[in-house]
């Protein structure tokens, strides 16, 4: 079974995949990451700074997947022969974001809401742009039980994966994944099929094969930013060592101080990875609630700091 690094805005980005890879390495890396979406510019003039994001020499190592948010299949055929242009085979089309932001404009799990509008779209896609297109997809808007209708959509295509994240939109995040209605329609899907959600353990990794005969991968994201070794962990590796905690935490101070020309603004997104990395240690509330009010390089490093001298690691056994 192939394991995937999910896409996650403001987490996953370049900055993210060559820490991850430089700290950790190929034991720990995903065969794939899968890049946070981008959305297509209507004037159909590409921004270099949006851009840079998914630029080949940016990414080496393991490859990326660009991933687009549309729902103009003109304009998302349009997009993937740019990405193609850049030497990317396999693009993602995202159908599964539930950000209100997103949804409103009727882009990411929007799309879910009209079987028919999403039916066209792809038609769109494959007619104008062909394949290899992959899918990441939530079960519907409000019931699992929509899945139905729309997987007939998707096995009308030649989807080359199908990644399911199955919570509907309304959930958001909350809640527990539904296996159940993942195992319902796994044995109904036509192309291969990718699982994502709630994987937080290496056994739950291992486990999957198990209960899923057939399964072709698995996606990890909250997960991987709170143990950057469980894949390694995954296929009988070591966990995640404090030296290497701490080399990743300052891989990403520094890539992002340069991403961003300032510490001060690297201080912001780390806070994000941070949200995740405490669950590595034990007793770190206090600190953790001190490092969130912080705005100074100074005050975020003295704290990164402490973390690392006073905080024991997380007995690793399941």
């Amino acid at each position: 079974m192939h394991y995937y690094a999910a896409p996650m805005e403001g987490l996953t980005d370049r900055v993210f995949r060559q820490a991850h890879q430089a700290v950790f390495g190929p034991e720990a890396a995903p065969e794939r990451y899968y890049a946070p979406f981008i959305s297509p510019p209507e004037n159909r003039v590409l921004i270099p700074k949006k851009m840079a994001e998914v630029a080949p020499e940016q990414n080496p190592g393991a490859p990326v997947i660009p991933q687009l948010l549309a729902k103009d299949g003109a304009l998302a055929a349009w997009m993937i022969g740019q990405l193609r242009g850049l030497g990317y085979t396999e693009v993602n089309l995202n159908f599964g974001c539930p950000s209100g932001t997103v949804t409103a404009k009727g882009k990411g799990a929007g799309m879910l809401r009209s079987p028919a509008a999403l039916d066209e779209f792809l038609y769109t896609v494959f007619d104008q742009a062909g394949g290899p297109v992959s899918v990441k997809t939530r079960l519907g808007v409000a019931d699992p039980d929509e899945f139905g209708e729309i997987l007939e959509v998707y096995n009308k295509y030649p989807l080359c994966e199908l990644i399911i994240h199955p919570r509907v939109l309304k959930q958001l995040y909350r809640g527990e994944a539904d296996r159940a209605a993942f195992a319902r329609a796994f044995g109904q899907c036509r192309m291969p099929v990718c699982y994502n959600g709630d994987i937080t353990a290496p056994g739950q990794l291992t486990g999957l094969e198990g209960e899923y005969p057939g399964l072709a991968s698995a996606m990890v994201g909250r997960g991987l930013i709170a143990d950057p070794a469980l894949f390694r962990r995954a296929r009988g590796g070591a966990p995640a060592t404090r030296e290497e905690l701490r080399a990743f935490a300052a891989a990403l101070y520094a890539g992002y101080t340069e991403a961003f020309g300032s510490a001060g603004c690297a201080i912001s997104r780390m806070k994000g990875f941070w949200q995740y990395l405490f669950g590595r240690f034990e007793g770190a509330e206090k600190l953790e609630k001190q490092l969130r009010k912080q705005r100074q390089p100074w005050e975020y490093e003295v704290t990164v700091g402490q973390i690392f001298a006073q905080l024991p690691l997380r007995d690793e056994a399941e």
